[in-house]
Formats: C-alpha cells, structure tokens, sequence
C-alpha cells in the first residue's frame, strides 16, 4: 500500500509539472520500498575528492538547498571517500572492528554532520567498501552481539578492493558471525542517521558482500538507499537487481586529468568519458526499472565550461542521464554555481524525463548520430537526438514510427526550450552542433 501511495504522490507531482505520466514500470526485485525513482543530489567524489571535511560537505549542503535545487528534487548530499581514519595497517577500527571517523576531519562526529543535513530538508549518504579490516583482525575485536571475533570470518587469504586505507580482508561468509559482523557496521551508519550507502569497489566476486549489506540495512531499522560502484558485471544485472537500488554501469566518468594531486581539480570530466556513456545506457536499458536504476555515476553540471564540457556537452550529459532514468548525482562544487548550470539543472521538464521512471531505448546508433526514445503511457513520446561527435553539423532524424508513437503526426514539445516545436508529420529532423542535443516529447495530433 506504502508503495502504491507513494507512487500516486510521484505521478501528482509529475502531472503538476504539466508533464504526461508514463506507465508505472514493472517494481524491481529490490523491495526495500526505496528508490521509487531515481535518487538526485550531490556527492564529494567529482569535486571534493580525497580531502572532505564536516566544514566543505556542510557548505555544499547549504548551498544545495540556498541554490534552489534541493526544492528542485535534489535532496542526497553524500560523503564518499576519504572520510576514515587509516594507519600502516589500513582502516583504524573501534571495538567492534568497525571503521573509525577522522576525527580532524570531522570533528563534531557523523550524526552532527546528518542533523544538519537532515535540518535542510536533505538526506545525508556515507560510503564504504567490503569485506573486514585487517587491524580488526590483528586485534581479534568482538563482533556486537555474539561471542565471536574477528579471526572467526575473515579469510587472511586475500584482500579486498579498497581505494584509501587498503588493508581489507575478505569475509568468509560460510563462517557464524559474518552477516552479525556487517549488521553491526550497517547500524552503526544508521545510528549516525545515514540515509544512502554507497558500496565501491563491488565485483561478482563481492555478491555475498552486497547480499549481506542488502540485509544489514534492511535489519537496521532505518530506510537506507543501497548504491553499488562501480562498472558492475552487466552478467550479474538480475542480482543487482535483486539487491540494490542502483549500480554504476560503467568506471569512473571524472577524467582524474586536473592539475592537482591525482588529477584533482578542474577539469572534472572530459566529453571522452561522458560520451563513453551512449553505448552503456543502450545496453542496461532493460535492467532499469523502479526501485534500482541503471547509474551512469556523477553529474557534471553546476561550475560552467570549467568542468571539461562545454555547454551543448552538459545538456547532451543531463539528456542522456535523465533519459536512462539514471541517478542525478552532481559532482560539480554547488557553492559555485553558474547561472547558465543553474537552469539546466533546475529545468522541471528535463527533471520530468529523469523521474518518470522509463528507461529510454536507442533506435538510432548511427555513428555520431545517437537517438533514444521511451514511451508514455498516454501515447506520448520522449525522444533524444544527439551529435556525439567533436566536430561538424549532424543532420539527426527519427522517424515517428521508430519510436512507437502511433500516429503519422505529432505535436512537438521542446523540453530544454519549454516552448512548443509545432505539428511535425512523419520524420522529426533537426541539424545538431557537435556535442549538442534535442529533447522533445511528442503527442499524437
């Protein structure tokens, strides 16, 4: 019933934006009732990378909710990595062998950090990555709840993937004390008032990782939102599915190509990796639907040209995201934000495309010419047409019958323009600059 309420809310919002509803798609096997559509915010990978601290994601919270956009849909406001403390021997741990906050970092603790975000009308995400600490195994820490320890299921044999501290062991699942172990680290999270968990460094070697984690935070008691990263198996997509409300489909879309230490800074992006995306989005189509979503990572949109893209390259990224039904997440540094960005992303019709839920098909791979298209369930169409490429015009056309409108005419709607295109009968054509886009949506006349 939860659900269903839930539903009706999404479609009344939609259709107050003057948007046609489209047909409630099939719920995904994730059935923690979360993720009715896909999750917008901000995160601190893109922008503030390896140094976050409580002062730079209270600032971006702020700004996020100043700004308009947290009125806009934009509400997570998510800490990625960097945030634990490490030594030579990997994540510092606390009695339980749990993680420990960098306490220079943040010095008010975690759950300070999510009232304040909670205070914004925002939810507050945290990040972690699998398996079990080697200094939780060298100190033998109890596991809450049981009489077991540490050394009772980790497997010293090999390491987990972990980008920051490294030092993870693998858990040995098979073992009494696994699942009690991760249902510790996930109420921790809760305790702090997580709201979003992204797990990173997930492989279909990590399946009983994210079936364990699945479960934790479904015992916690607090509605979590489950991300997996990144470049997931699309072989496993079914159990993604199963598990999560969303996975990365491909790498990392920031170009690490900035002048600071490890590529940080800008450029964020280049249009290399964004357009990387086009062959991705076609492929995991299927796979997305409501409740767990196909993520194509981090939007870049918010600090102008700065970001690596131009501006036609921005509306063709924030296209393709919304017409995959993909995360919005910004990667960009909110408290900077261009009027130019500013109105892309604050754009309801646009916004519209990305939480009606539809997962858009490609009938047009033509080189540089890309089109992708979904359908509503009033008959109407939304369709993308873009010039991929980096240099030269692109005369893009679709025909209405590719893309399942019914009817030979349609009345054309300019999404980004929010102004009509006219009647158009048969083929829709339009001549796109490199790197730009149309988004139009299209009702039978």
């Amino acid at each position: 019933m939860r659900r269903r309420l839930l539903t009706g809310l999404a479609a009344a919002a939609l259709g107050g934006l003057g948007l046609a509803v489209p047909a409630s798609p099939p719920a995904a096997a994730a059935t923690n009732g979360l993720s009715l559509k896909p999750a917008m915010g901000w995160s601190s990978w893109s922008f503030v990378r390896r140094t976050p601290t409580e002062a730079k994601i209270i600032a971006q919270a702020d700004a996020m909710k100043n700004s308009g956009l947290t009125a806009h849909g934009f509400v997570y406001a998510n800490l990625d990595d960097f945030w634990m403390k490490c030594d030579s021997n990997g994540p510092v741990v606390d009695g339980n062998g749990r993680w420990v906050v960098d306490s220079a970092k943040f010095p008010n603790g975690m759950k300070s950090l999510a009232d304040h975000i909670h205070a914004n009308g925002q939810k507050f995400g945290v990040y972690v990555t699998p398996g079990i600490p080697v200094n939780a195994v060298l100190k033998n820490t109890p596991i809450a709840g049981t009489s077991l320890h540490a050394k009772d299921i980790a497997d010293t044999s090999k390491t987990e993937k972990n980008y920051n501290c490294k030092h993870m062991y693998y858990i040995d699942y098979s073992k009494p004390g696994a699942q009690e172990y991760v249902n510790s680290f996930a109420n921790l999270f809760a305790s702090w008032g997580a709201d979003y968990l992204k797990i990173d460094g997930v492989g279909s070697f990590d399946i009983p990782d994210v079936k364990a984690w699945s479960q934790a935070l479904r015992n916690s008691g607090r509605p979590i939102n489950l991300a997996l990263s990144n470049n997931l198996a699309i072989a496993n997509a079914t159990t993604w599915q199963q598990l999560a409300n969303s996975w990365r489909t491909q790498g990392d879309v920031e170009c690490y190509c900035g002048p600071g230490p490890h590529g940080s800074g800008f450029p964020l992006t280049d249009w290399k990796h964004v357009s990387g995306r086009f062959g991705s989005a076609a492929a995991w189509q299927k796979f997305g639907s409501q409740g767990g979503w196909n993520d194509l990572d981090s939007l870049q949109v918010g600090n102008g040209d700065t970001v690596g893209i131009n501006a036609d390259q921005r509306r063709s990224m924030m296209t393709l995201w919304a017409m995959a039904a993909s995360p919005l997440i910004l990667g960009t540094d909110v408290t900077k934000l261009a009027a130019v960005d500013l109105a892309m992303l604050n754009n309801t019709m646009v916004l519209g495309v990305d939480s009606d839920g539809v997962t858009a098909r490609r009938v047009v791979n033509n080189g540089a010419q890309q089109v992708f298209a979904k359908k509503e369930s009033s008959g109407a169409v939304v369709v993308a047409l873009f010039n991929t490429g980096t240099s030269g015009n692109q005369t893009v056309s679709v025909s209405w019958s590719q893309v399942g409108l019914g009817s030979n005419t349609a009345n054309v709607t300019d999404l980004w323009a929010q102004k009509s295109g006219g009647t158009v009968t048969g083929t829709f054509k339009v001549t796109l600059r490199p790197g730009e886009t149309r988004l139009i949506r299209a009702v039978p006349a």
